[in-house]
């Protein structure tokens, strides 16, 4: 046994007083030619995959290069464009006339379409850098039913859990729909509670079969909306009379006054919003400390300024005009309160003051600055 042992620690040493002697031979040739370099050859610089299927996994080509130099080349870095693209080759130095390679991996997953990726190779080589490139085109995988619906809500399975309507004027009603899919129960009917009076929502079809779609037809009526601005309800779900409400989607909009219909008499004589400052900038505070800020709101217009919202960005922030009716010619106050309280480093929260100014119905005001520990 202890005559094992010995032969392994002798191959051990022979390997590295080896791979010393050549490094030192390196050094010894670099030496001898002063500032010359190794130079490198790649038979192709660039790499068509052509068509590839996503589904097949990563493609894989090796560049092959010589080393066209005088002394040792050292390969000291790939770099790839990509994180999808993964580089792979010997650190070990290529003597002169030797052949050696890199071999690039590109993974497909997730990105269906023509692809251009380039490849950096630094060495001890005149130009530092060569860079190479791969293209091709992957072709999409098949989509299976958990790929088109990703929303797992157990009887059934939903592309998305949210609807926004994006803007909804207060004179119109929106309505779209939210499209699912019953993945394997004999039949699925839904049913929902908790529903605000300005949404509506229904299933078509009533009862869904196993391995079929259905739908959500969702209405959003601006007119019944309960405030301007941002409005937004999470109703609960329930599947075949089933008293546990588990799952819920997601209904949003912006609710917006239409200005549309104004006559330019009466855009002339409207309320003209104005703010003594549009931000807020506390400076540098401890974490902890709360600041206050009032804005000014005056009225430059010829008509009554109403206040129609204000939300914030932030539970840290509290916004509370003294009035919400400004007569023309006249001002009221904002007190804007921001509390640091676990809000540490840069702060930038926002205020949104909508009006009945049809130049500006939306203003948004900025609370900034840094907390500090």
């Amino acid at each position: 046994m202890s005559k094992l042992k010995n032969s392994n620690y002798e191959k051990r040493i022979n390997r590295i007083f080896g791979t010393i002697s050549f490094l030192l031979m390196v050094f010894g040739v670099q030496l001898t030619n002063g500032q010359s370099l190794a130079d490198i050859k790649f038979e192709k610089m660039d790499y068509n995959f052509g068509k590839i299927k996503e589904a097949d996994g990563p493609a894989i080509y090796d560049f092959k290069f010589t080393n066209t130099g005088k002394i040792p080349l050292i390969i000291q870095g790939v770099e790839a464009s990509c994180g999808c693209t993964t580089p792979e080759w010997s650190r070990e130095p290529l003597l002169p006339g030797k052949t050696g390679f890199i071999k690039v991996s590109y993974n497909p997953e997730f990105r269906p379409g023509i692809f251009t990726k380039s490849i950096s190779v630094m060495a001890n080589i005149p130009k530092s850098v060569v860079v190479l490139t791969i293209t091709g085109e992957v072709i999409p995988r098949e989509l299976k039913t958990e790929d088109i619906y990703a929303v797992d809500f157990g009887k059934i399975r939903l592309k998305s859990k949210e609807l926004s309507f994006l803007k909804v004027k207060d004179n119109e009603i929106k309505t779209d729909t939210l499209r699912f899919y019953n993945p394997g129960i004999p039949q699925v009917t839904v049913s929902f509670k908790d529903v605000p009076s300005y949404i509506t929502i229904r299933t078509v079809p009533a009862i869904v079969p196993s391995k079929s779609d259905g739908f959500f037809i969702i209405s959003f009526d601006g007119t019944k909306k309960p405030s301007y601005g941002y409005l937004s309800s999470s109703i609960p779900l329930s599947f075949n009379g089933e008293k546990k409400f588990d799952y819920s989607i997601k209904i949003g909009a912006t609710v917006e006054e239409d200005f549309s219909k104004l006559s330019e008499s009466e855009l002339a004589n409207a309320p003209v919003i104005d703010f003594n400052s549009r931000t807020f900038d506390f400076g540098v505070i401890q974490e902890g400390k709360k600041v206050d800020y009032l804005f000014k709101i005056t009225n430059k217009g010829k008509k009554e300024l109403i206040i129609r919202n204000v939300s914030v960005s932030c539970e840290c922030v509290v916004a509370k005009p003294s009035s919400t009716k400004i007569p023309v010619g006249g001002s009221t106050e904002m007190k804007v309160s921001f509390d640091s309280n676990g809000k540490v480093g840069m702060q930038n929260k926002m205020i949104t003051v909508i009006s009945n100014d049809p130049g500006h119905s939306t203003t948004v005001l900025r609370v900034a600055g840094t907390v500090k520990r």
